[in-house]
């Protein structure tokens, strides 16, 4: 029996996920382009995938240090 082949995805928000390859893939999801054994497709999004907030929330945060930075800049003038 070979091993299943597996797809690493990606959604709109760059959380990463494996799928099996020969189902379609779930409304959202894209493949990221990565594909192999299980492990395989793991290792590779522990590689790839170092930081685990979700995309808007890393835009969220860097919206409001930029900002706090302005405000920051405002006060002291």
């Amino acid at each position: 029996m070979s091993e299943q082949n597996w797809l690493v995805v990606v959604n709109d928000e760059e959380q990463y996920s494996i799928w099996a390859a020969d189902r379609p893939l779930p409304a959202g999801w894209a493949e990221e382009g990565f594909t192999g054994g299980r492990q395989e497709c793991l290792t590779h999004i522990e590689q790839v995938w170092t930081d685990m907030r979700p995309r808007s929330l890393r835009e969220a945060m860097k919206a409001g240090t930029a900002a706090g930075m302005a405000a920051g800049m405002e006060a002291g003038s």
